[in-house]
């Protein structure tokens, strides 16, 4: 980004000394300070992930109207169908753009049109840091359409930079905060914090285990194709499960599924 040689130690030394304050706020602003002398994006957040727990916020750019979408949508419940979850959760470590993570037919899913259309963004990518346990944090980049999304050179450079930023996020944060909003999603029906088990969110649903499993692959964006790979089945067969769940929710399409997915997690949060 034609920064001086200086530009760059002086923020890089606020960028560390950041990493010793309690405040996340200090350490976010000093790492977008420093990230932005190289490679241009228009929001910053970090969520912290414990397995199908509600995820919690460590530090944002938006402004209001952009948190109620980003954050306040996401965290009651569309985190759960978002790529960058699954693979926070699933411990990948390093800088991974959303088109790498996105299931095959995630741009087309009921997901994508329901709710990340609105986040109205060209490009997401992330450093994930697995961090002790089972819990982990991303670091999400993001630029809005009007940017455009992020050219092959910074991609590159962001994939360069990750060991260092996963190690500063490490020392700022070795562990997530144990005093986390007591709306979490979490109950007595639920698994322990640190199980990725999705499979509680359908229990209101009569449907056997693998309708369950195809329910969930089905809303993150995987093809019939892919759902077939991810359980060692034949397409044929998800087929199967796929009509034996619409005819046993009394629904027609991954609409319908979605819609029955935003029900379910309403009233868990209400």
């Amino acid at each position: 980004m034609g920064a001086s040689r200086k530009d760059e130690y002086s923020r890089l030394a606020a960028l560390v000394a950041a990493t010793r304050e309690t405040n996340g706020d200090l350490f976010g602003k000093a790492m977008v300070d420093w990230l932005r002398l190289y490679v241009g994006f228009d929001h910053c957040v970090i969520f912290g992930y414990r397995g199908a727990s509600r995820p919690p916020l460590l530090f944002e750019t938006f402004s209001p109207a952009e948190r109620h979408v980003f954050v306040a949508l996401y965290q009651e419940g569309p985190y759960l169908l978002d790529p960058f979850h699954h693979a926070a959760v699933e411990r990948k470590e390093g800088f991974w753009r959303m088109r790498e993570l996105a299931p095959d037919r995630f741009y087309a899913s009921e997901y994508f049109r329901s709710y990340y259309s609105q986040t109205r963004l060209a490009e997401e990518v992330g450093f994930f840091v697995p961090l002790p346990g089972k819990d982990a944090l991303v670091l999400s980049l993001m630029r809005l359409r009007a940017s455009g999304p992020f050219g092959t050179a910074d991609a590159r450079l962001l994939r360069d930079m990750a060991p260092a930023v996963i190690s500063l996020a490490r020392f700022r944060w070795p562990a997530l905060p144990a005093d986390e909003p007591a709306e979490s999603m979490q109950d007595e029906t639920l698994p322990a914090v640190n199980e990725f088990d999705r499979a509680h969110i359908w229990e209101s649903l009569s449907l056997t285990p693998r309708e369950k499993h195809v329910v969930d692959l089905v809303l993150q964006g995987h093809s019939t194709e892919s759902i077939a790979r991810a359980m060692r089945i034949v397409p044929g067969t998800v087929k199967v499960h796929r009509r034996n769940i619409y005819r046993k929710l009394k629904i027609k399409s991954q609409a319908g599924l979605f819609a029955r997915f935003v029900e379910i997690i309403e009233a868990r949060i209400r």
